[in-house]
């Protein structure tokens, strides 16, 4: 073998060993996203689903965090609502009295004496009944002088036979010994009629008598 030959081998060797030597695959570092991307595809899941999936978990909270609140300020507001007494609870006053049966019924025509009496038969289901209660109460609060019998129709069926009610809001008008002197329908448009017939019946009444009074004190100062 000649020296030329073998300076060649060597330096081929020492090549190849150099390139070998290089070309030793060092240990590659696993990175968390391959973690996670390895796990997502043994959970059947890919990195896009995953992220989507935590999206839509957020939008969902929120949405029933949403739905929670306005669930609970609807219980809030049906409770204030409850808390209110019912229109056809309400009294303009001590004039204005609640019937139940007809023992008290008539037992309250009975106690007023030569008072005027108006019962108010209605019905909690009636528009109408509602529409001018209102102004039923103001006008009883005009008149304590006069007693306000209020009767439901569905809880005294009865008794609302008995006096041939059959419409509603219906009026009856008593005043002592005389017992009814009227009877008709009303409404809110034709309430005009209801302070017609208080004008006609209420005669005599301690407002007649306290306003004749001081025309007299009047009279007499002169």
């Amino acid at each position: 073998m000649s020296p030329t030959t073998t300076t060649t081998s060597l330096r081929s060797l020492s090549f190849s060993l150099y390139a070998s030597s290089n070309s030793t695959p060092s240990p590659t570092p696993i990175e968390i996203r391959q973690l996670l991307s390895s796990s997502n595809r043994f959970y059947g899941l890919s990195s896009s689903s995953s992220s989507s999936l935590t999206t839509s978990s957020l939008i969902g909270n929120l949405v029933f965090s949403s739905r929670k609140q306005f669930l609970s300020l609807k219980v809030q507001a049906l409770a204030a609502e409850t808390e209110q007494p019912k229109w056809w609870e309400r009294k303009a006053g001590p004039n204005m009295v609640d019937i139940t049966s007809t023992e008290q019924f008539l037992n309250a025509l009975k106690d007023a004496g030569d008072r005027l009496v108006i019962v108010d038969f209605y019905g909690t289901w009636c528009g109408s009944c509602r529409a001018m209660f209102p102004k039923l109460c103001k006008t009883a609060k005009e008149h304590p002088e006069i007693l306000f019998l209020k009767v439901n129709f569905d809880e005294n069926k009865s008794l609302c036979k008995s006096l041939n009610v059959k419409v509603l809001p219906y009026f009856h008008f008593y005043r002592g010994a005389d017992g009814q002197v009227e009877s008709f329908s009303c409404s809110l448009a034709k309430f005009q009629k209801l302070r017609e017939a208080i004008e006609r019946h209420n005669v005599g009444s301690f407002s007649d008598v306290s306003s004749s009074a001081s025309e007299k004190v009047e009279d007499s100062s002169e």
